[in-house]
């Protein structure tokens, strides 16, 4: 059985974007990018990746997941495949069309989704996010893996905007790295 993992940036207060879905404020060091390439290449954009390194874009994941306000950004850009070395597949009930052949628009209920594929051969998917998507999935959620950033926002997108519904994981790897970014793993217990 495959694993969903949600692998994402937060603040100290627990924020992953700010209010209007931005991120620039998280700013990328080199040590968190090589760790990025190192632990986890599948994580980093296609139009990014270094043509000049070897292909270990499947070390991990094989699919991702993104809500659409985690989408949009890549539209906004004209990058309509922003993983193309993963299976794509994006949540939303307002696209209805995918803008790319190699996106997948899913309108059903993200669990019932999740869990069907969690049963499919095949390595690890990576929930990138965002905040909602990632709060309805959070019974599904198997390792948080979270690039603790030394920023406190005071608002924004949530981590996993799900009510009042505890869940919780086991501290299972901590990375510290010299930007102050600390990688932070847990299991769901």
């Amino acid at each position: 059985m495959r694993n969903l993992m949600y692998f994402v940036a937060s603040t100290i207060d627990g924020f992953i974007a700010a209010p209007d879905g931005s991120w620039d404020f998280f700013p990328l060091q080199d040590d968190v990018t090589a760790y990025m390439n190192e632990r986890y290449p599948e994580t980093v954009p296609t139009h990014v990746r270094d043509p000049l390194r070897p292909d270990t874009s499947h070390q991990v994941f094989d699919t991702v997941l993104m809500g659409r306000r985690t989408y949009e950004p890549a539209l906004r850009a004209g990058i309509t495949s922003p993983y193309a070395h993963l299976k794509q597949i994006v949540f939303s009930r307002s696209i209805t069309t995918p803008p790319d052949p190699t996106v997948q628009i899913v309108a059903d209920d993200p669990i019932t989704f999740v869990d069907k594929l969690k049963q499919e051969s095949g390595k690890d998917i990576w929930l990138c996010g965002g905040g909602n998507l990632a709060g309805q999935l959070l019974p599904a959620i198997d390792e948080l893996v979270i690039k603790l950033n030394p920023v406190i926002a005071g608002g924004g997108i949530p981590l996993a905007a799900s009510g009042f519904h505890p869940h919780r994981f086991t501290l299972i790897d901590t990375t510290p790295l010299k930007s102050g970014v600390v990688v932070l793993r847990y299991q769901a217990r």
